[in-house]
């Protein structure tokens, strides 16, 4: 397998621990050298130990800072700063959010000297995933993604990506198929069932009204604590249907997950209404996200993490197993 080496696969290895720590110090603090790095495939995000005299008062959390570098090439300093207007906008009528912290220019956005790689620095907030939610959880959820969606609809991108049947969908096959990504014997079936599925949903995608939304709120993007929780991860925010955040959250298609998403409406229409007609688009969005998913995999393939972690990408077991998830969609919508 054959991968082309775009910029967005640009690498961190100028990232020493010493330019961590100095980055974090950028905020006029000292550290403490004490340095974790977190999970993180696309960017790279470590918690930092302040060395500060906390006040009696203060949180578990407060001595820490969670800093996040951004993979060089794949957002600009725009879209970079249109995702930290949006949580701040956010932030601003109380959705429990976390908001990067501003350096003493008054920016969220720094930069690591001679490297062009950009970094936030954020609050570092405690709390849990939750592998199943109740009813009053899922409501809770509701009303949250709800209060989301009114400020996403508030103002617009104008630099951030757009979930289209054409970026997710014909951009990313086009891809695959100019870097000879597909074996030649899954190839044709797998283009032939993901292209049968962009033509019938495309209609459906243009009946329905867009706007700024998460774009990845699954629930590994929840943190659950004793007052409630945060809603994380806004690095995929864009513009799109209203229903991707939903869907997301309640993947499966068995009855559990139809009952857990219309739990999450009922709670979601206590604060706003909903298009039901955007429900039709869930299996078109997953069949998008599938490809869109194995698409970022090949564009950064070259990086070392992403070889440990997929280490059977490429193989033909695999785009069979990707094929056969693409059919379990079409078949879904009656197409094959």
């Amino acid at each position: 397998m054959t991968i082309e080496t775009p910029s967005a696969t640009q690498f961190f290895f100028q990232l020493t621990p010493e330019r961590v720590l100095e980055a974090v110090e950028s905020l006029g603090v000292r550290c403490t050298g004490r340095v974790l790095a977190l999970n993180s495939l696309e960017n790279r995000v470590y918690e930092v130990e302040l060395d500060i005299d906390l006040e009696p008062d203060a949180g578990r959390w407060d001595a820490y800072r969670v800093i996040k570098f951004y993979r060089p090439g794949r957002w600009t300093r725009e879209q970079i700063q249109e995702e930290h207007q949006f949580l701040k906008e956010c932030d601003a009528v109380e959705i429990p959010v976390v908001v990067p912290l501003e350096f003493p220019n008054g920016g969220t956005l720094g930069e690591v000297a001679d490297t062009g790689i950009l970094y936030a620095i954020f609050p570092k907030v405690g709390g849990r995933i939750l592998d199943e939610m109740s009813d009053s959880e899922l409501m809770q959820i509701g009303r949250l993604l709800a209060r989301l969606h009114n400020v996403g609809a508030s103002g617009s991108f104008h630099h951030r990506m757009k979930l289209t049947t054409d970026t997710y969908g014909h951009a990313n096959l086009a891809y695959l198929k100019d870097n000879k990504l597909v074996p030649q014997s899954v190839e044709g079936h797998y283009l032939g069932v993901a292209e049968r599925i962009i033509r019938a949903s495309e209609p459906w995608f243009r009946d329905t009204q867009t706007q700024r939304i998460h774009g990845d709120c699954h629930i590994g993007n929840i943190l659950w604590h004793t007052k409630g929780c945060y809603i994380v991860d806004f690095d995929d925010s864009l513009e799109g249907p209203c229903v991707q955040d939903l869907w997301l959250l309640t993947p499966g298609r068995d009855e559990i997950a139809q009952r857990q998403r219309r739990t999450i409406l009922e709670g979601y229409e206590m604060m706003r209404s909903f298009d039901h007609s955007s429900i039709r688009l869930i299996e078109p969005l997953r069949a998008l996200r599938m490809i869109h998913f194995t698409t970022w995999i090949a564009k950064r393939y070259e990086d070392p993490a992403f070889k440990q972690i997929f280490v059977d990408y490429g193989s033909e077991r695999y785009w069979r197993e990707q094929l056969i998830a693409l059919q379990e969609v079409g078949e879904s919508l009656g197409i094959g």
